[in-house]
């Protein structure tokens, strides 16, 4: 169970670039935060973004194929996140991301203005926290 004052924040990791997104404290509606370059100072761009945002809970897609089955990226992002689990103390949550950047670049197209690939990458890890929130509350209010 999450507490209401939690602030929940979503990775969308990916080889060059990391889609952010977050909640405001005691709101579960994700919000596009940024995008983090994935390079040799991405785990102390995290440490920061945690500690700047207060973040208590961080949700990270879990790249799969549509049948489910792991590929290359979801062995690239567990390595990832085993790293990472090594250097900050909040717990991380994974979710299955299927699909988000696809529904994020159908999306800003929708809006008929320029995009940029970051602007995929953070609405992507807004829906992967979405995702999370809602089935985390499907679950714990059941």
């Amino acid at each position: 169970m999450t507490d209401p004052i939690d602030v929940f924040a979503a990775l969308d990791i990916g080889v060059a670039r990391i889609g952010v997104a977050i909640t405001p404290p005691g709101v579960k509606i994700p919000q596009p935060l940024k995008t983090i370059n994935n390079d040799e100072h991405v785990m102390e761009t995290i440490q920061e973004l945690i500690r700047t945002h207060s973040v208590t809970q961080l949700v990270i897609g879990n790249p799969r194929n549509l049948q489910g089955q792991d590929t290359d990226q979801t062995r690239y992002v567990a390595t990832f996140v085993n790293k990472l689990k090594s250097v900050i103390t909040v717990p991380v949550h994974m979710q299955d991301e299927a699909l988000t950047s696809v529904k994020a670049e159908d999306e800003l197209k929708e809006r008929k203005m320029s995009y940029q690939k970051e602007d995929i990458d953070s609405l992507a890890a807004t829906y992967i926290l979405s995702d999370y929130i809602e089935e985390h509350h499907r679950v714990t209010h059941a």
